[in-house]
């Protein structure tokens, strides 16, 4: 069975503003006809459709505007040693280029805007931390507290804009800039000791993997974990090209036995609607074939924006490269992987 499509839309650039030596931002205009298509939330990220030598590449590049501050979506981007989709970005595209963009996606999103929240970033895992953190700042009344990591000063992104908004709310924000070349790497008993005024506070983590397994690793000591600590993990997605054989050699590679057709029972939006599964496709497959607007980008389990929790029954993940073994343990999967092993499923999406 084919995979869902995918839609993108074309979309103009409407500024190109370089934040440092080595990262930059675009801001989109979306047109009226889609301004619903792409409203999101503060948090979420947009796929991009990356066009280098003859191939396309998607990637996926967390917003850094706020929905109800900015009149423009805008992704931030850093260069990526040897990063092919990263590097054609801000070499080339400048104000007035078309890219092709995906609708935003993403689960690392706030579930409400008040209450105290500690927000680590390493380098441009920036992004959505200050996406969340002027929406908080806006529509919120608690305390934020913000640990910025970065090799050096000048790697700081939004440098004067954290300066500002620390300065205009002194009582309600306290940014703390972690500098490698001053300060070594980060351990983990000193993320702790940072984040210890903070162990009642939403926790948000964005940045390398190392430095996001040791600010995870620091709150453990802590006693912080669970439902209270949200981490966004992204790995480089396969060219569109290869995106069918990666596909087929997971599903070729299962070693279990699929039930031969599930009835599948989804809470999406609020809403509860069952749909039939084929033991051979997913369950966002069936969802999409069904008609439900289902949420989903990469298609390839690398990117965590399908993620929903199992209530009910069980399912096998072909491919995942982004739940840990909290987040499986917990029953949480991805719908683009996810194919039933038994006959009854019920799933619920995050809302």
């Amino acid at each position: 069975m084919n995979g869902p499509a995918i839609r993108h839309h074309l979309l103009r650039v409407a500024s190109v503003v370089s934040e440092t030596h080595d990262a930059k931002s675009f801001e989109f205009d979306v047109p009226p006809e889609l301004a619903e298509t792409f409203a999101y939330r503060p948090g979420q990220f947009l796929t991009l459709r990356v066009p280098v030598f003859g191939r396309h590449l998607p990637r996926c590049y967390s917003m850094s505007s706020a929905p109800t501050l900015d009149g423009r979506p805008r992704v931030t981007i850093k260069r990526v040693a040897k990063g092919r989709a990263s590097n054609w970005l801000c070499d080339h595209v400048r104000a007035g280029d078309m890219l092709e963009v995906m609708p935003p996606a993403g689960v690392f999103v706030p579930r409400a805007l008040q209450g105290d929240f500690l927000l680590f970033a390493g380098g441009s895992g920036i992004t959505p931390i200050f996406s969340i953190l002027r929406s908080a700042l806006a529509h919120g009344q608690g305390r934020i507290g913000v640990v910025y990591a970065n090799r050096d000063e000048r790697s700081v992104i939004f440098r004067t804009q954290l300066q500002e908004l620390a300065a205009a709310h002194p009582a309600r924000l306290q940014v703390i800039h972690w500098l490698d070349s001053v300060q070594g790497v980060p351990s983990v008993a000193q993320l702790a000791e940072l984040a210890r005024p903070w162990r009642e506070a939403t926790v948000f983590i964005c940045g390398p993997a190392p430095f996001m397994d040791a600010a995870v690793a620091s709150l453990a000591m802590l006693g912080v974990e669970g439902e209270q600590v949200h981490v966004e993990r992204f790995v480089s997605l396969p060219d569109e090209e290869d995106a069918a054989a990666v596909s087929a050699a997971a599903a070729a590679a299962m070693s279990v036995e699929a039930v031969a057709q599930a009835a599948v029972d989804v809470s999406l939006n609020g809403e509860r609607h069952t749909v039939a599964c084929g033991g051979n496709e997913t369950v966002l497959e069936a969802m999409l074939r069904a008609g439900l607007q289902a949420p989903h980008s990469c298609l390839s389990g690398m990117c965590g924006s399908c993620m929903c929790q199992v209530e009910e029954g069980s399912v096998h993940l072909r491919h995942n490269e982004v739940l840990d073994q909290k987040d499986l343990a917990r029953s949480w999967t991805l719908s683009c992987q996810a194919v039933p092993t038994s006959e009854r499923l019920r799933i619920r999406f995050a809302e």
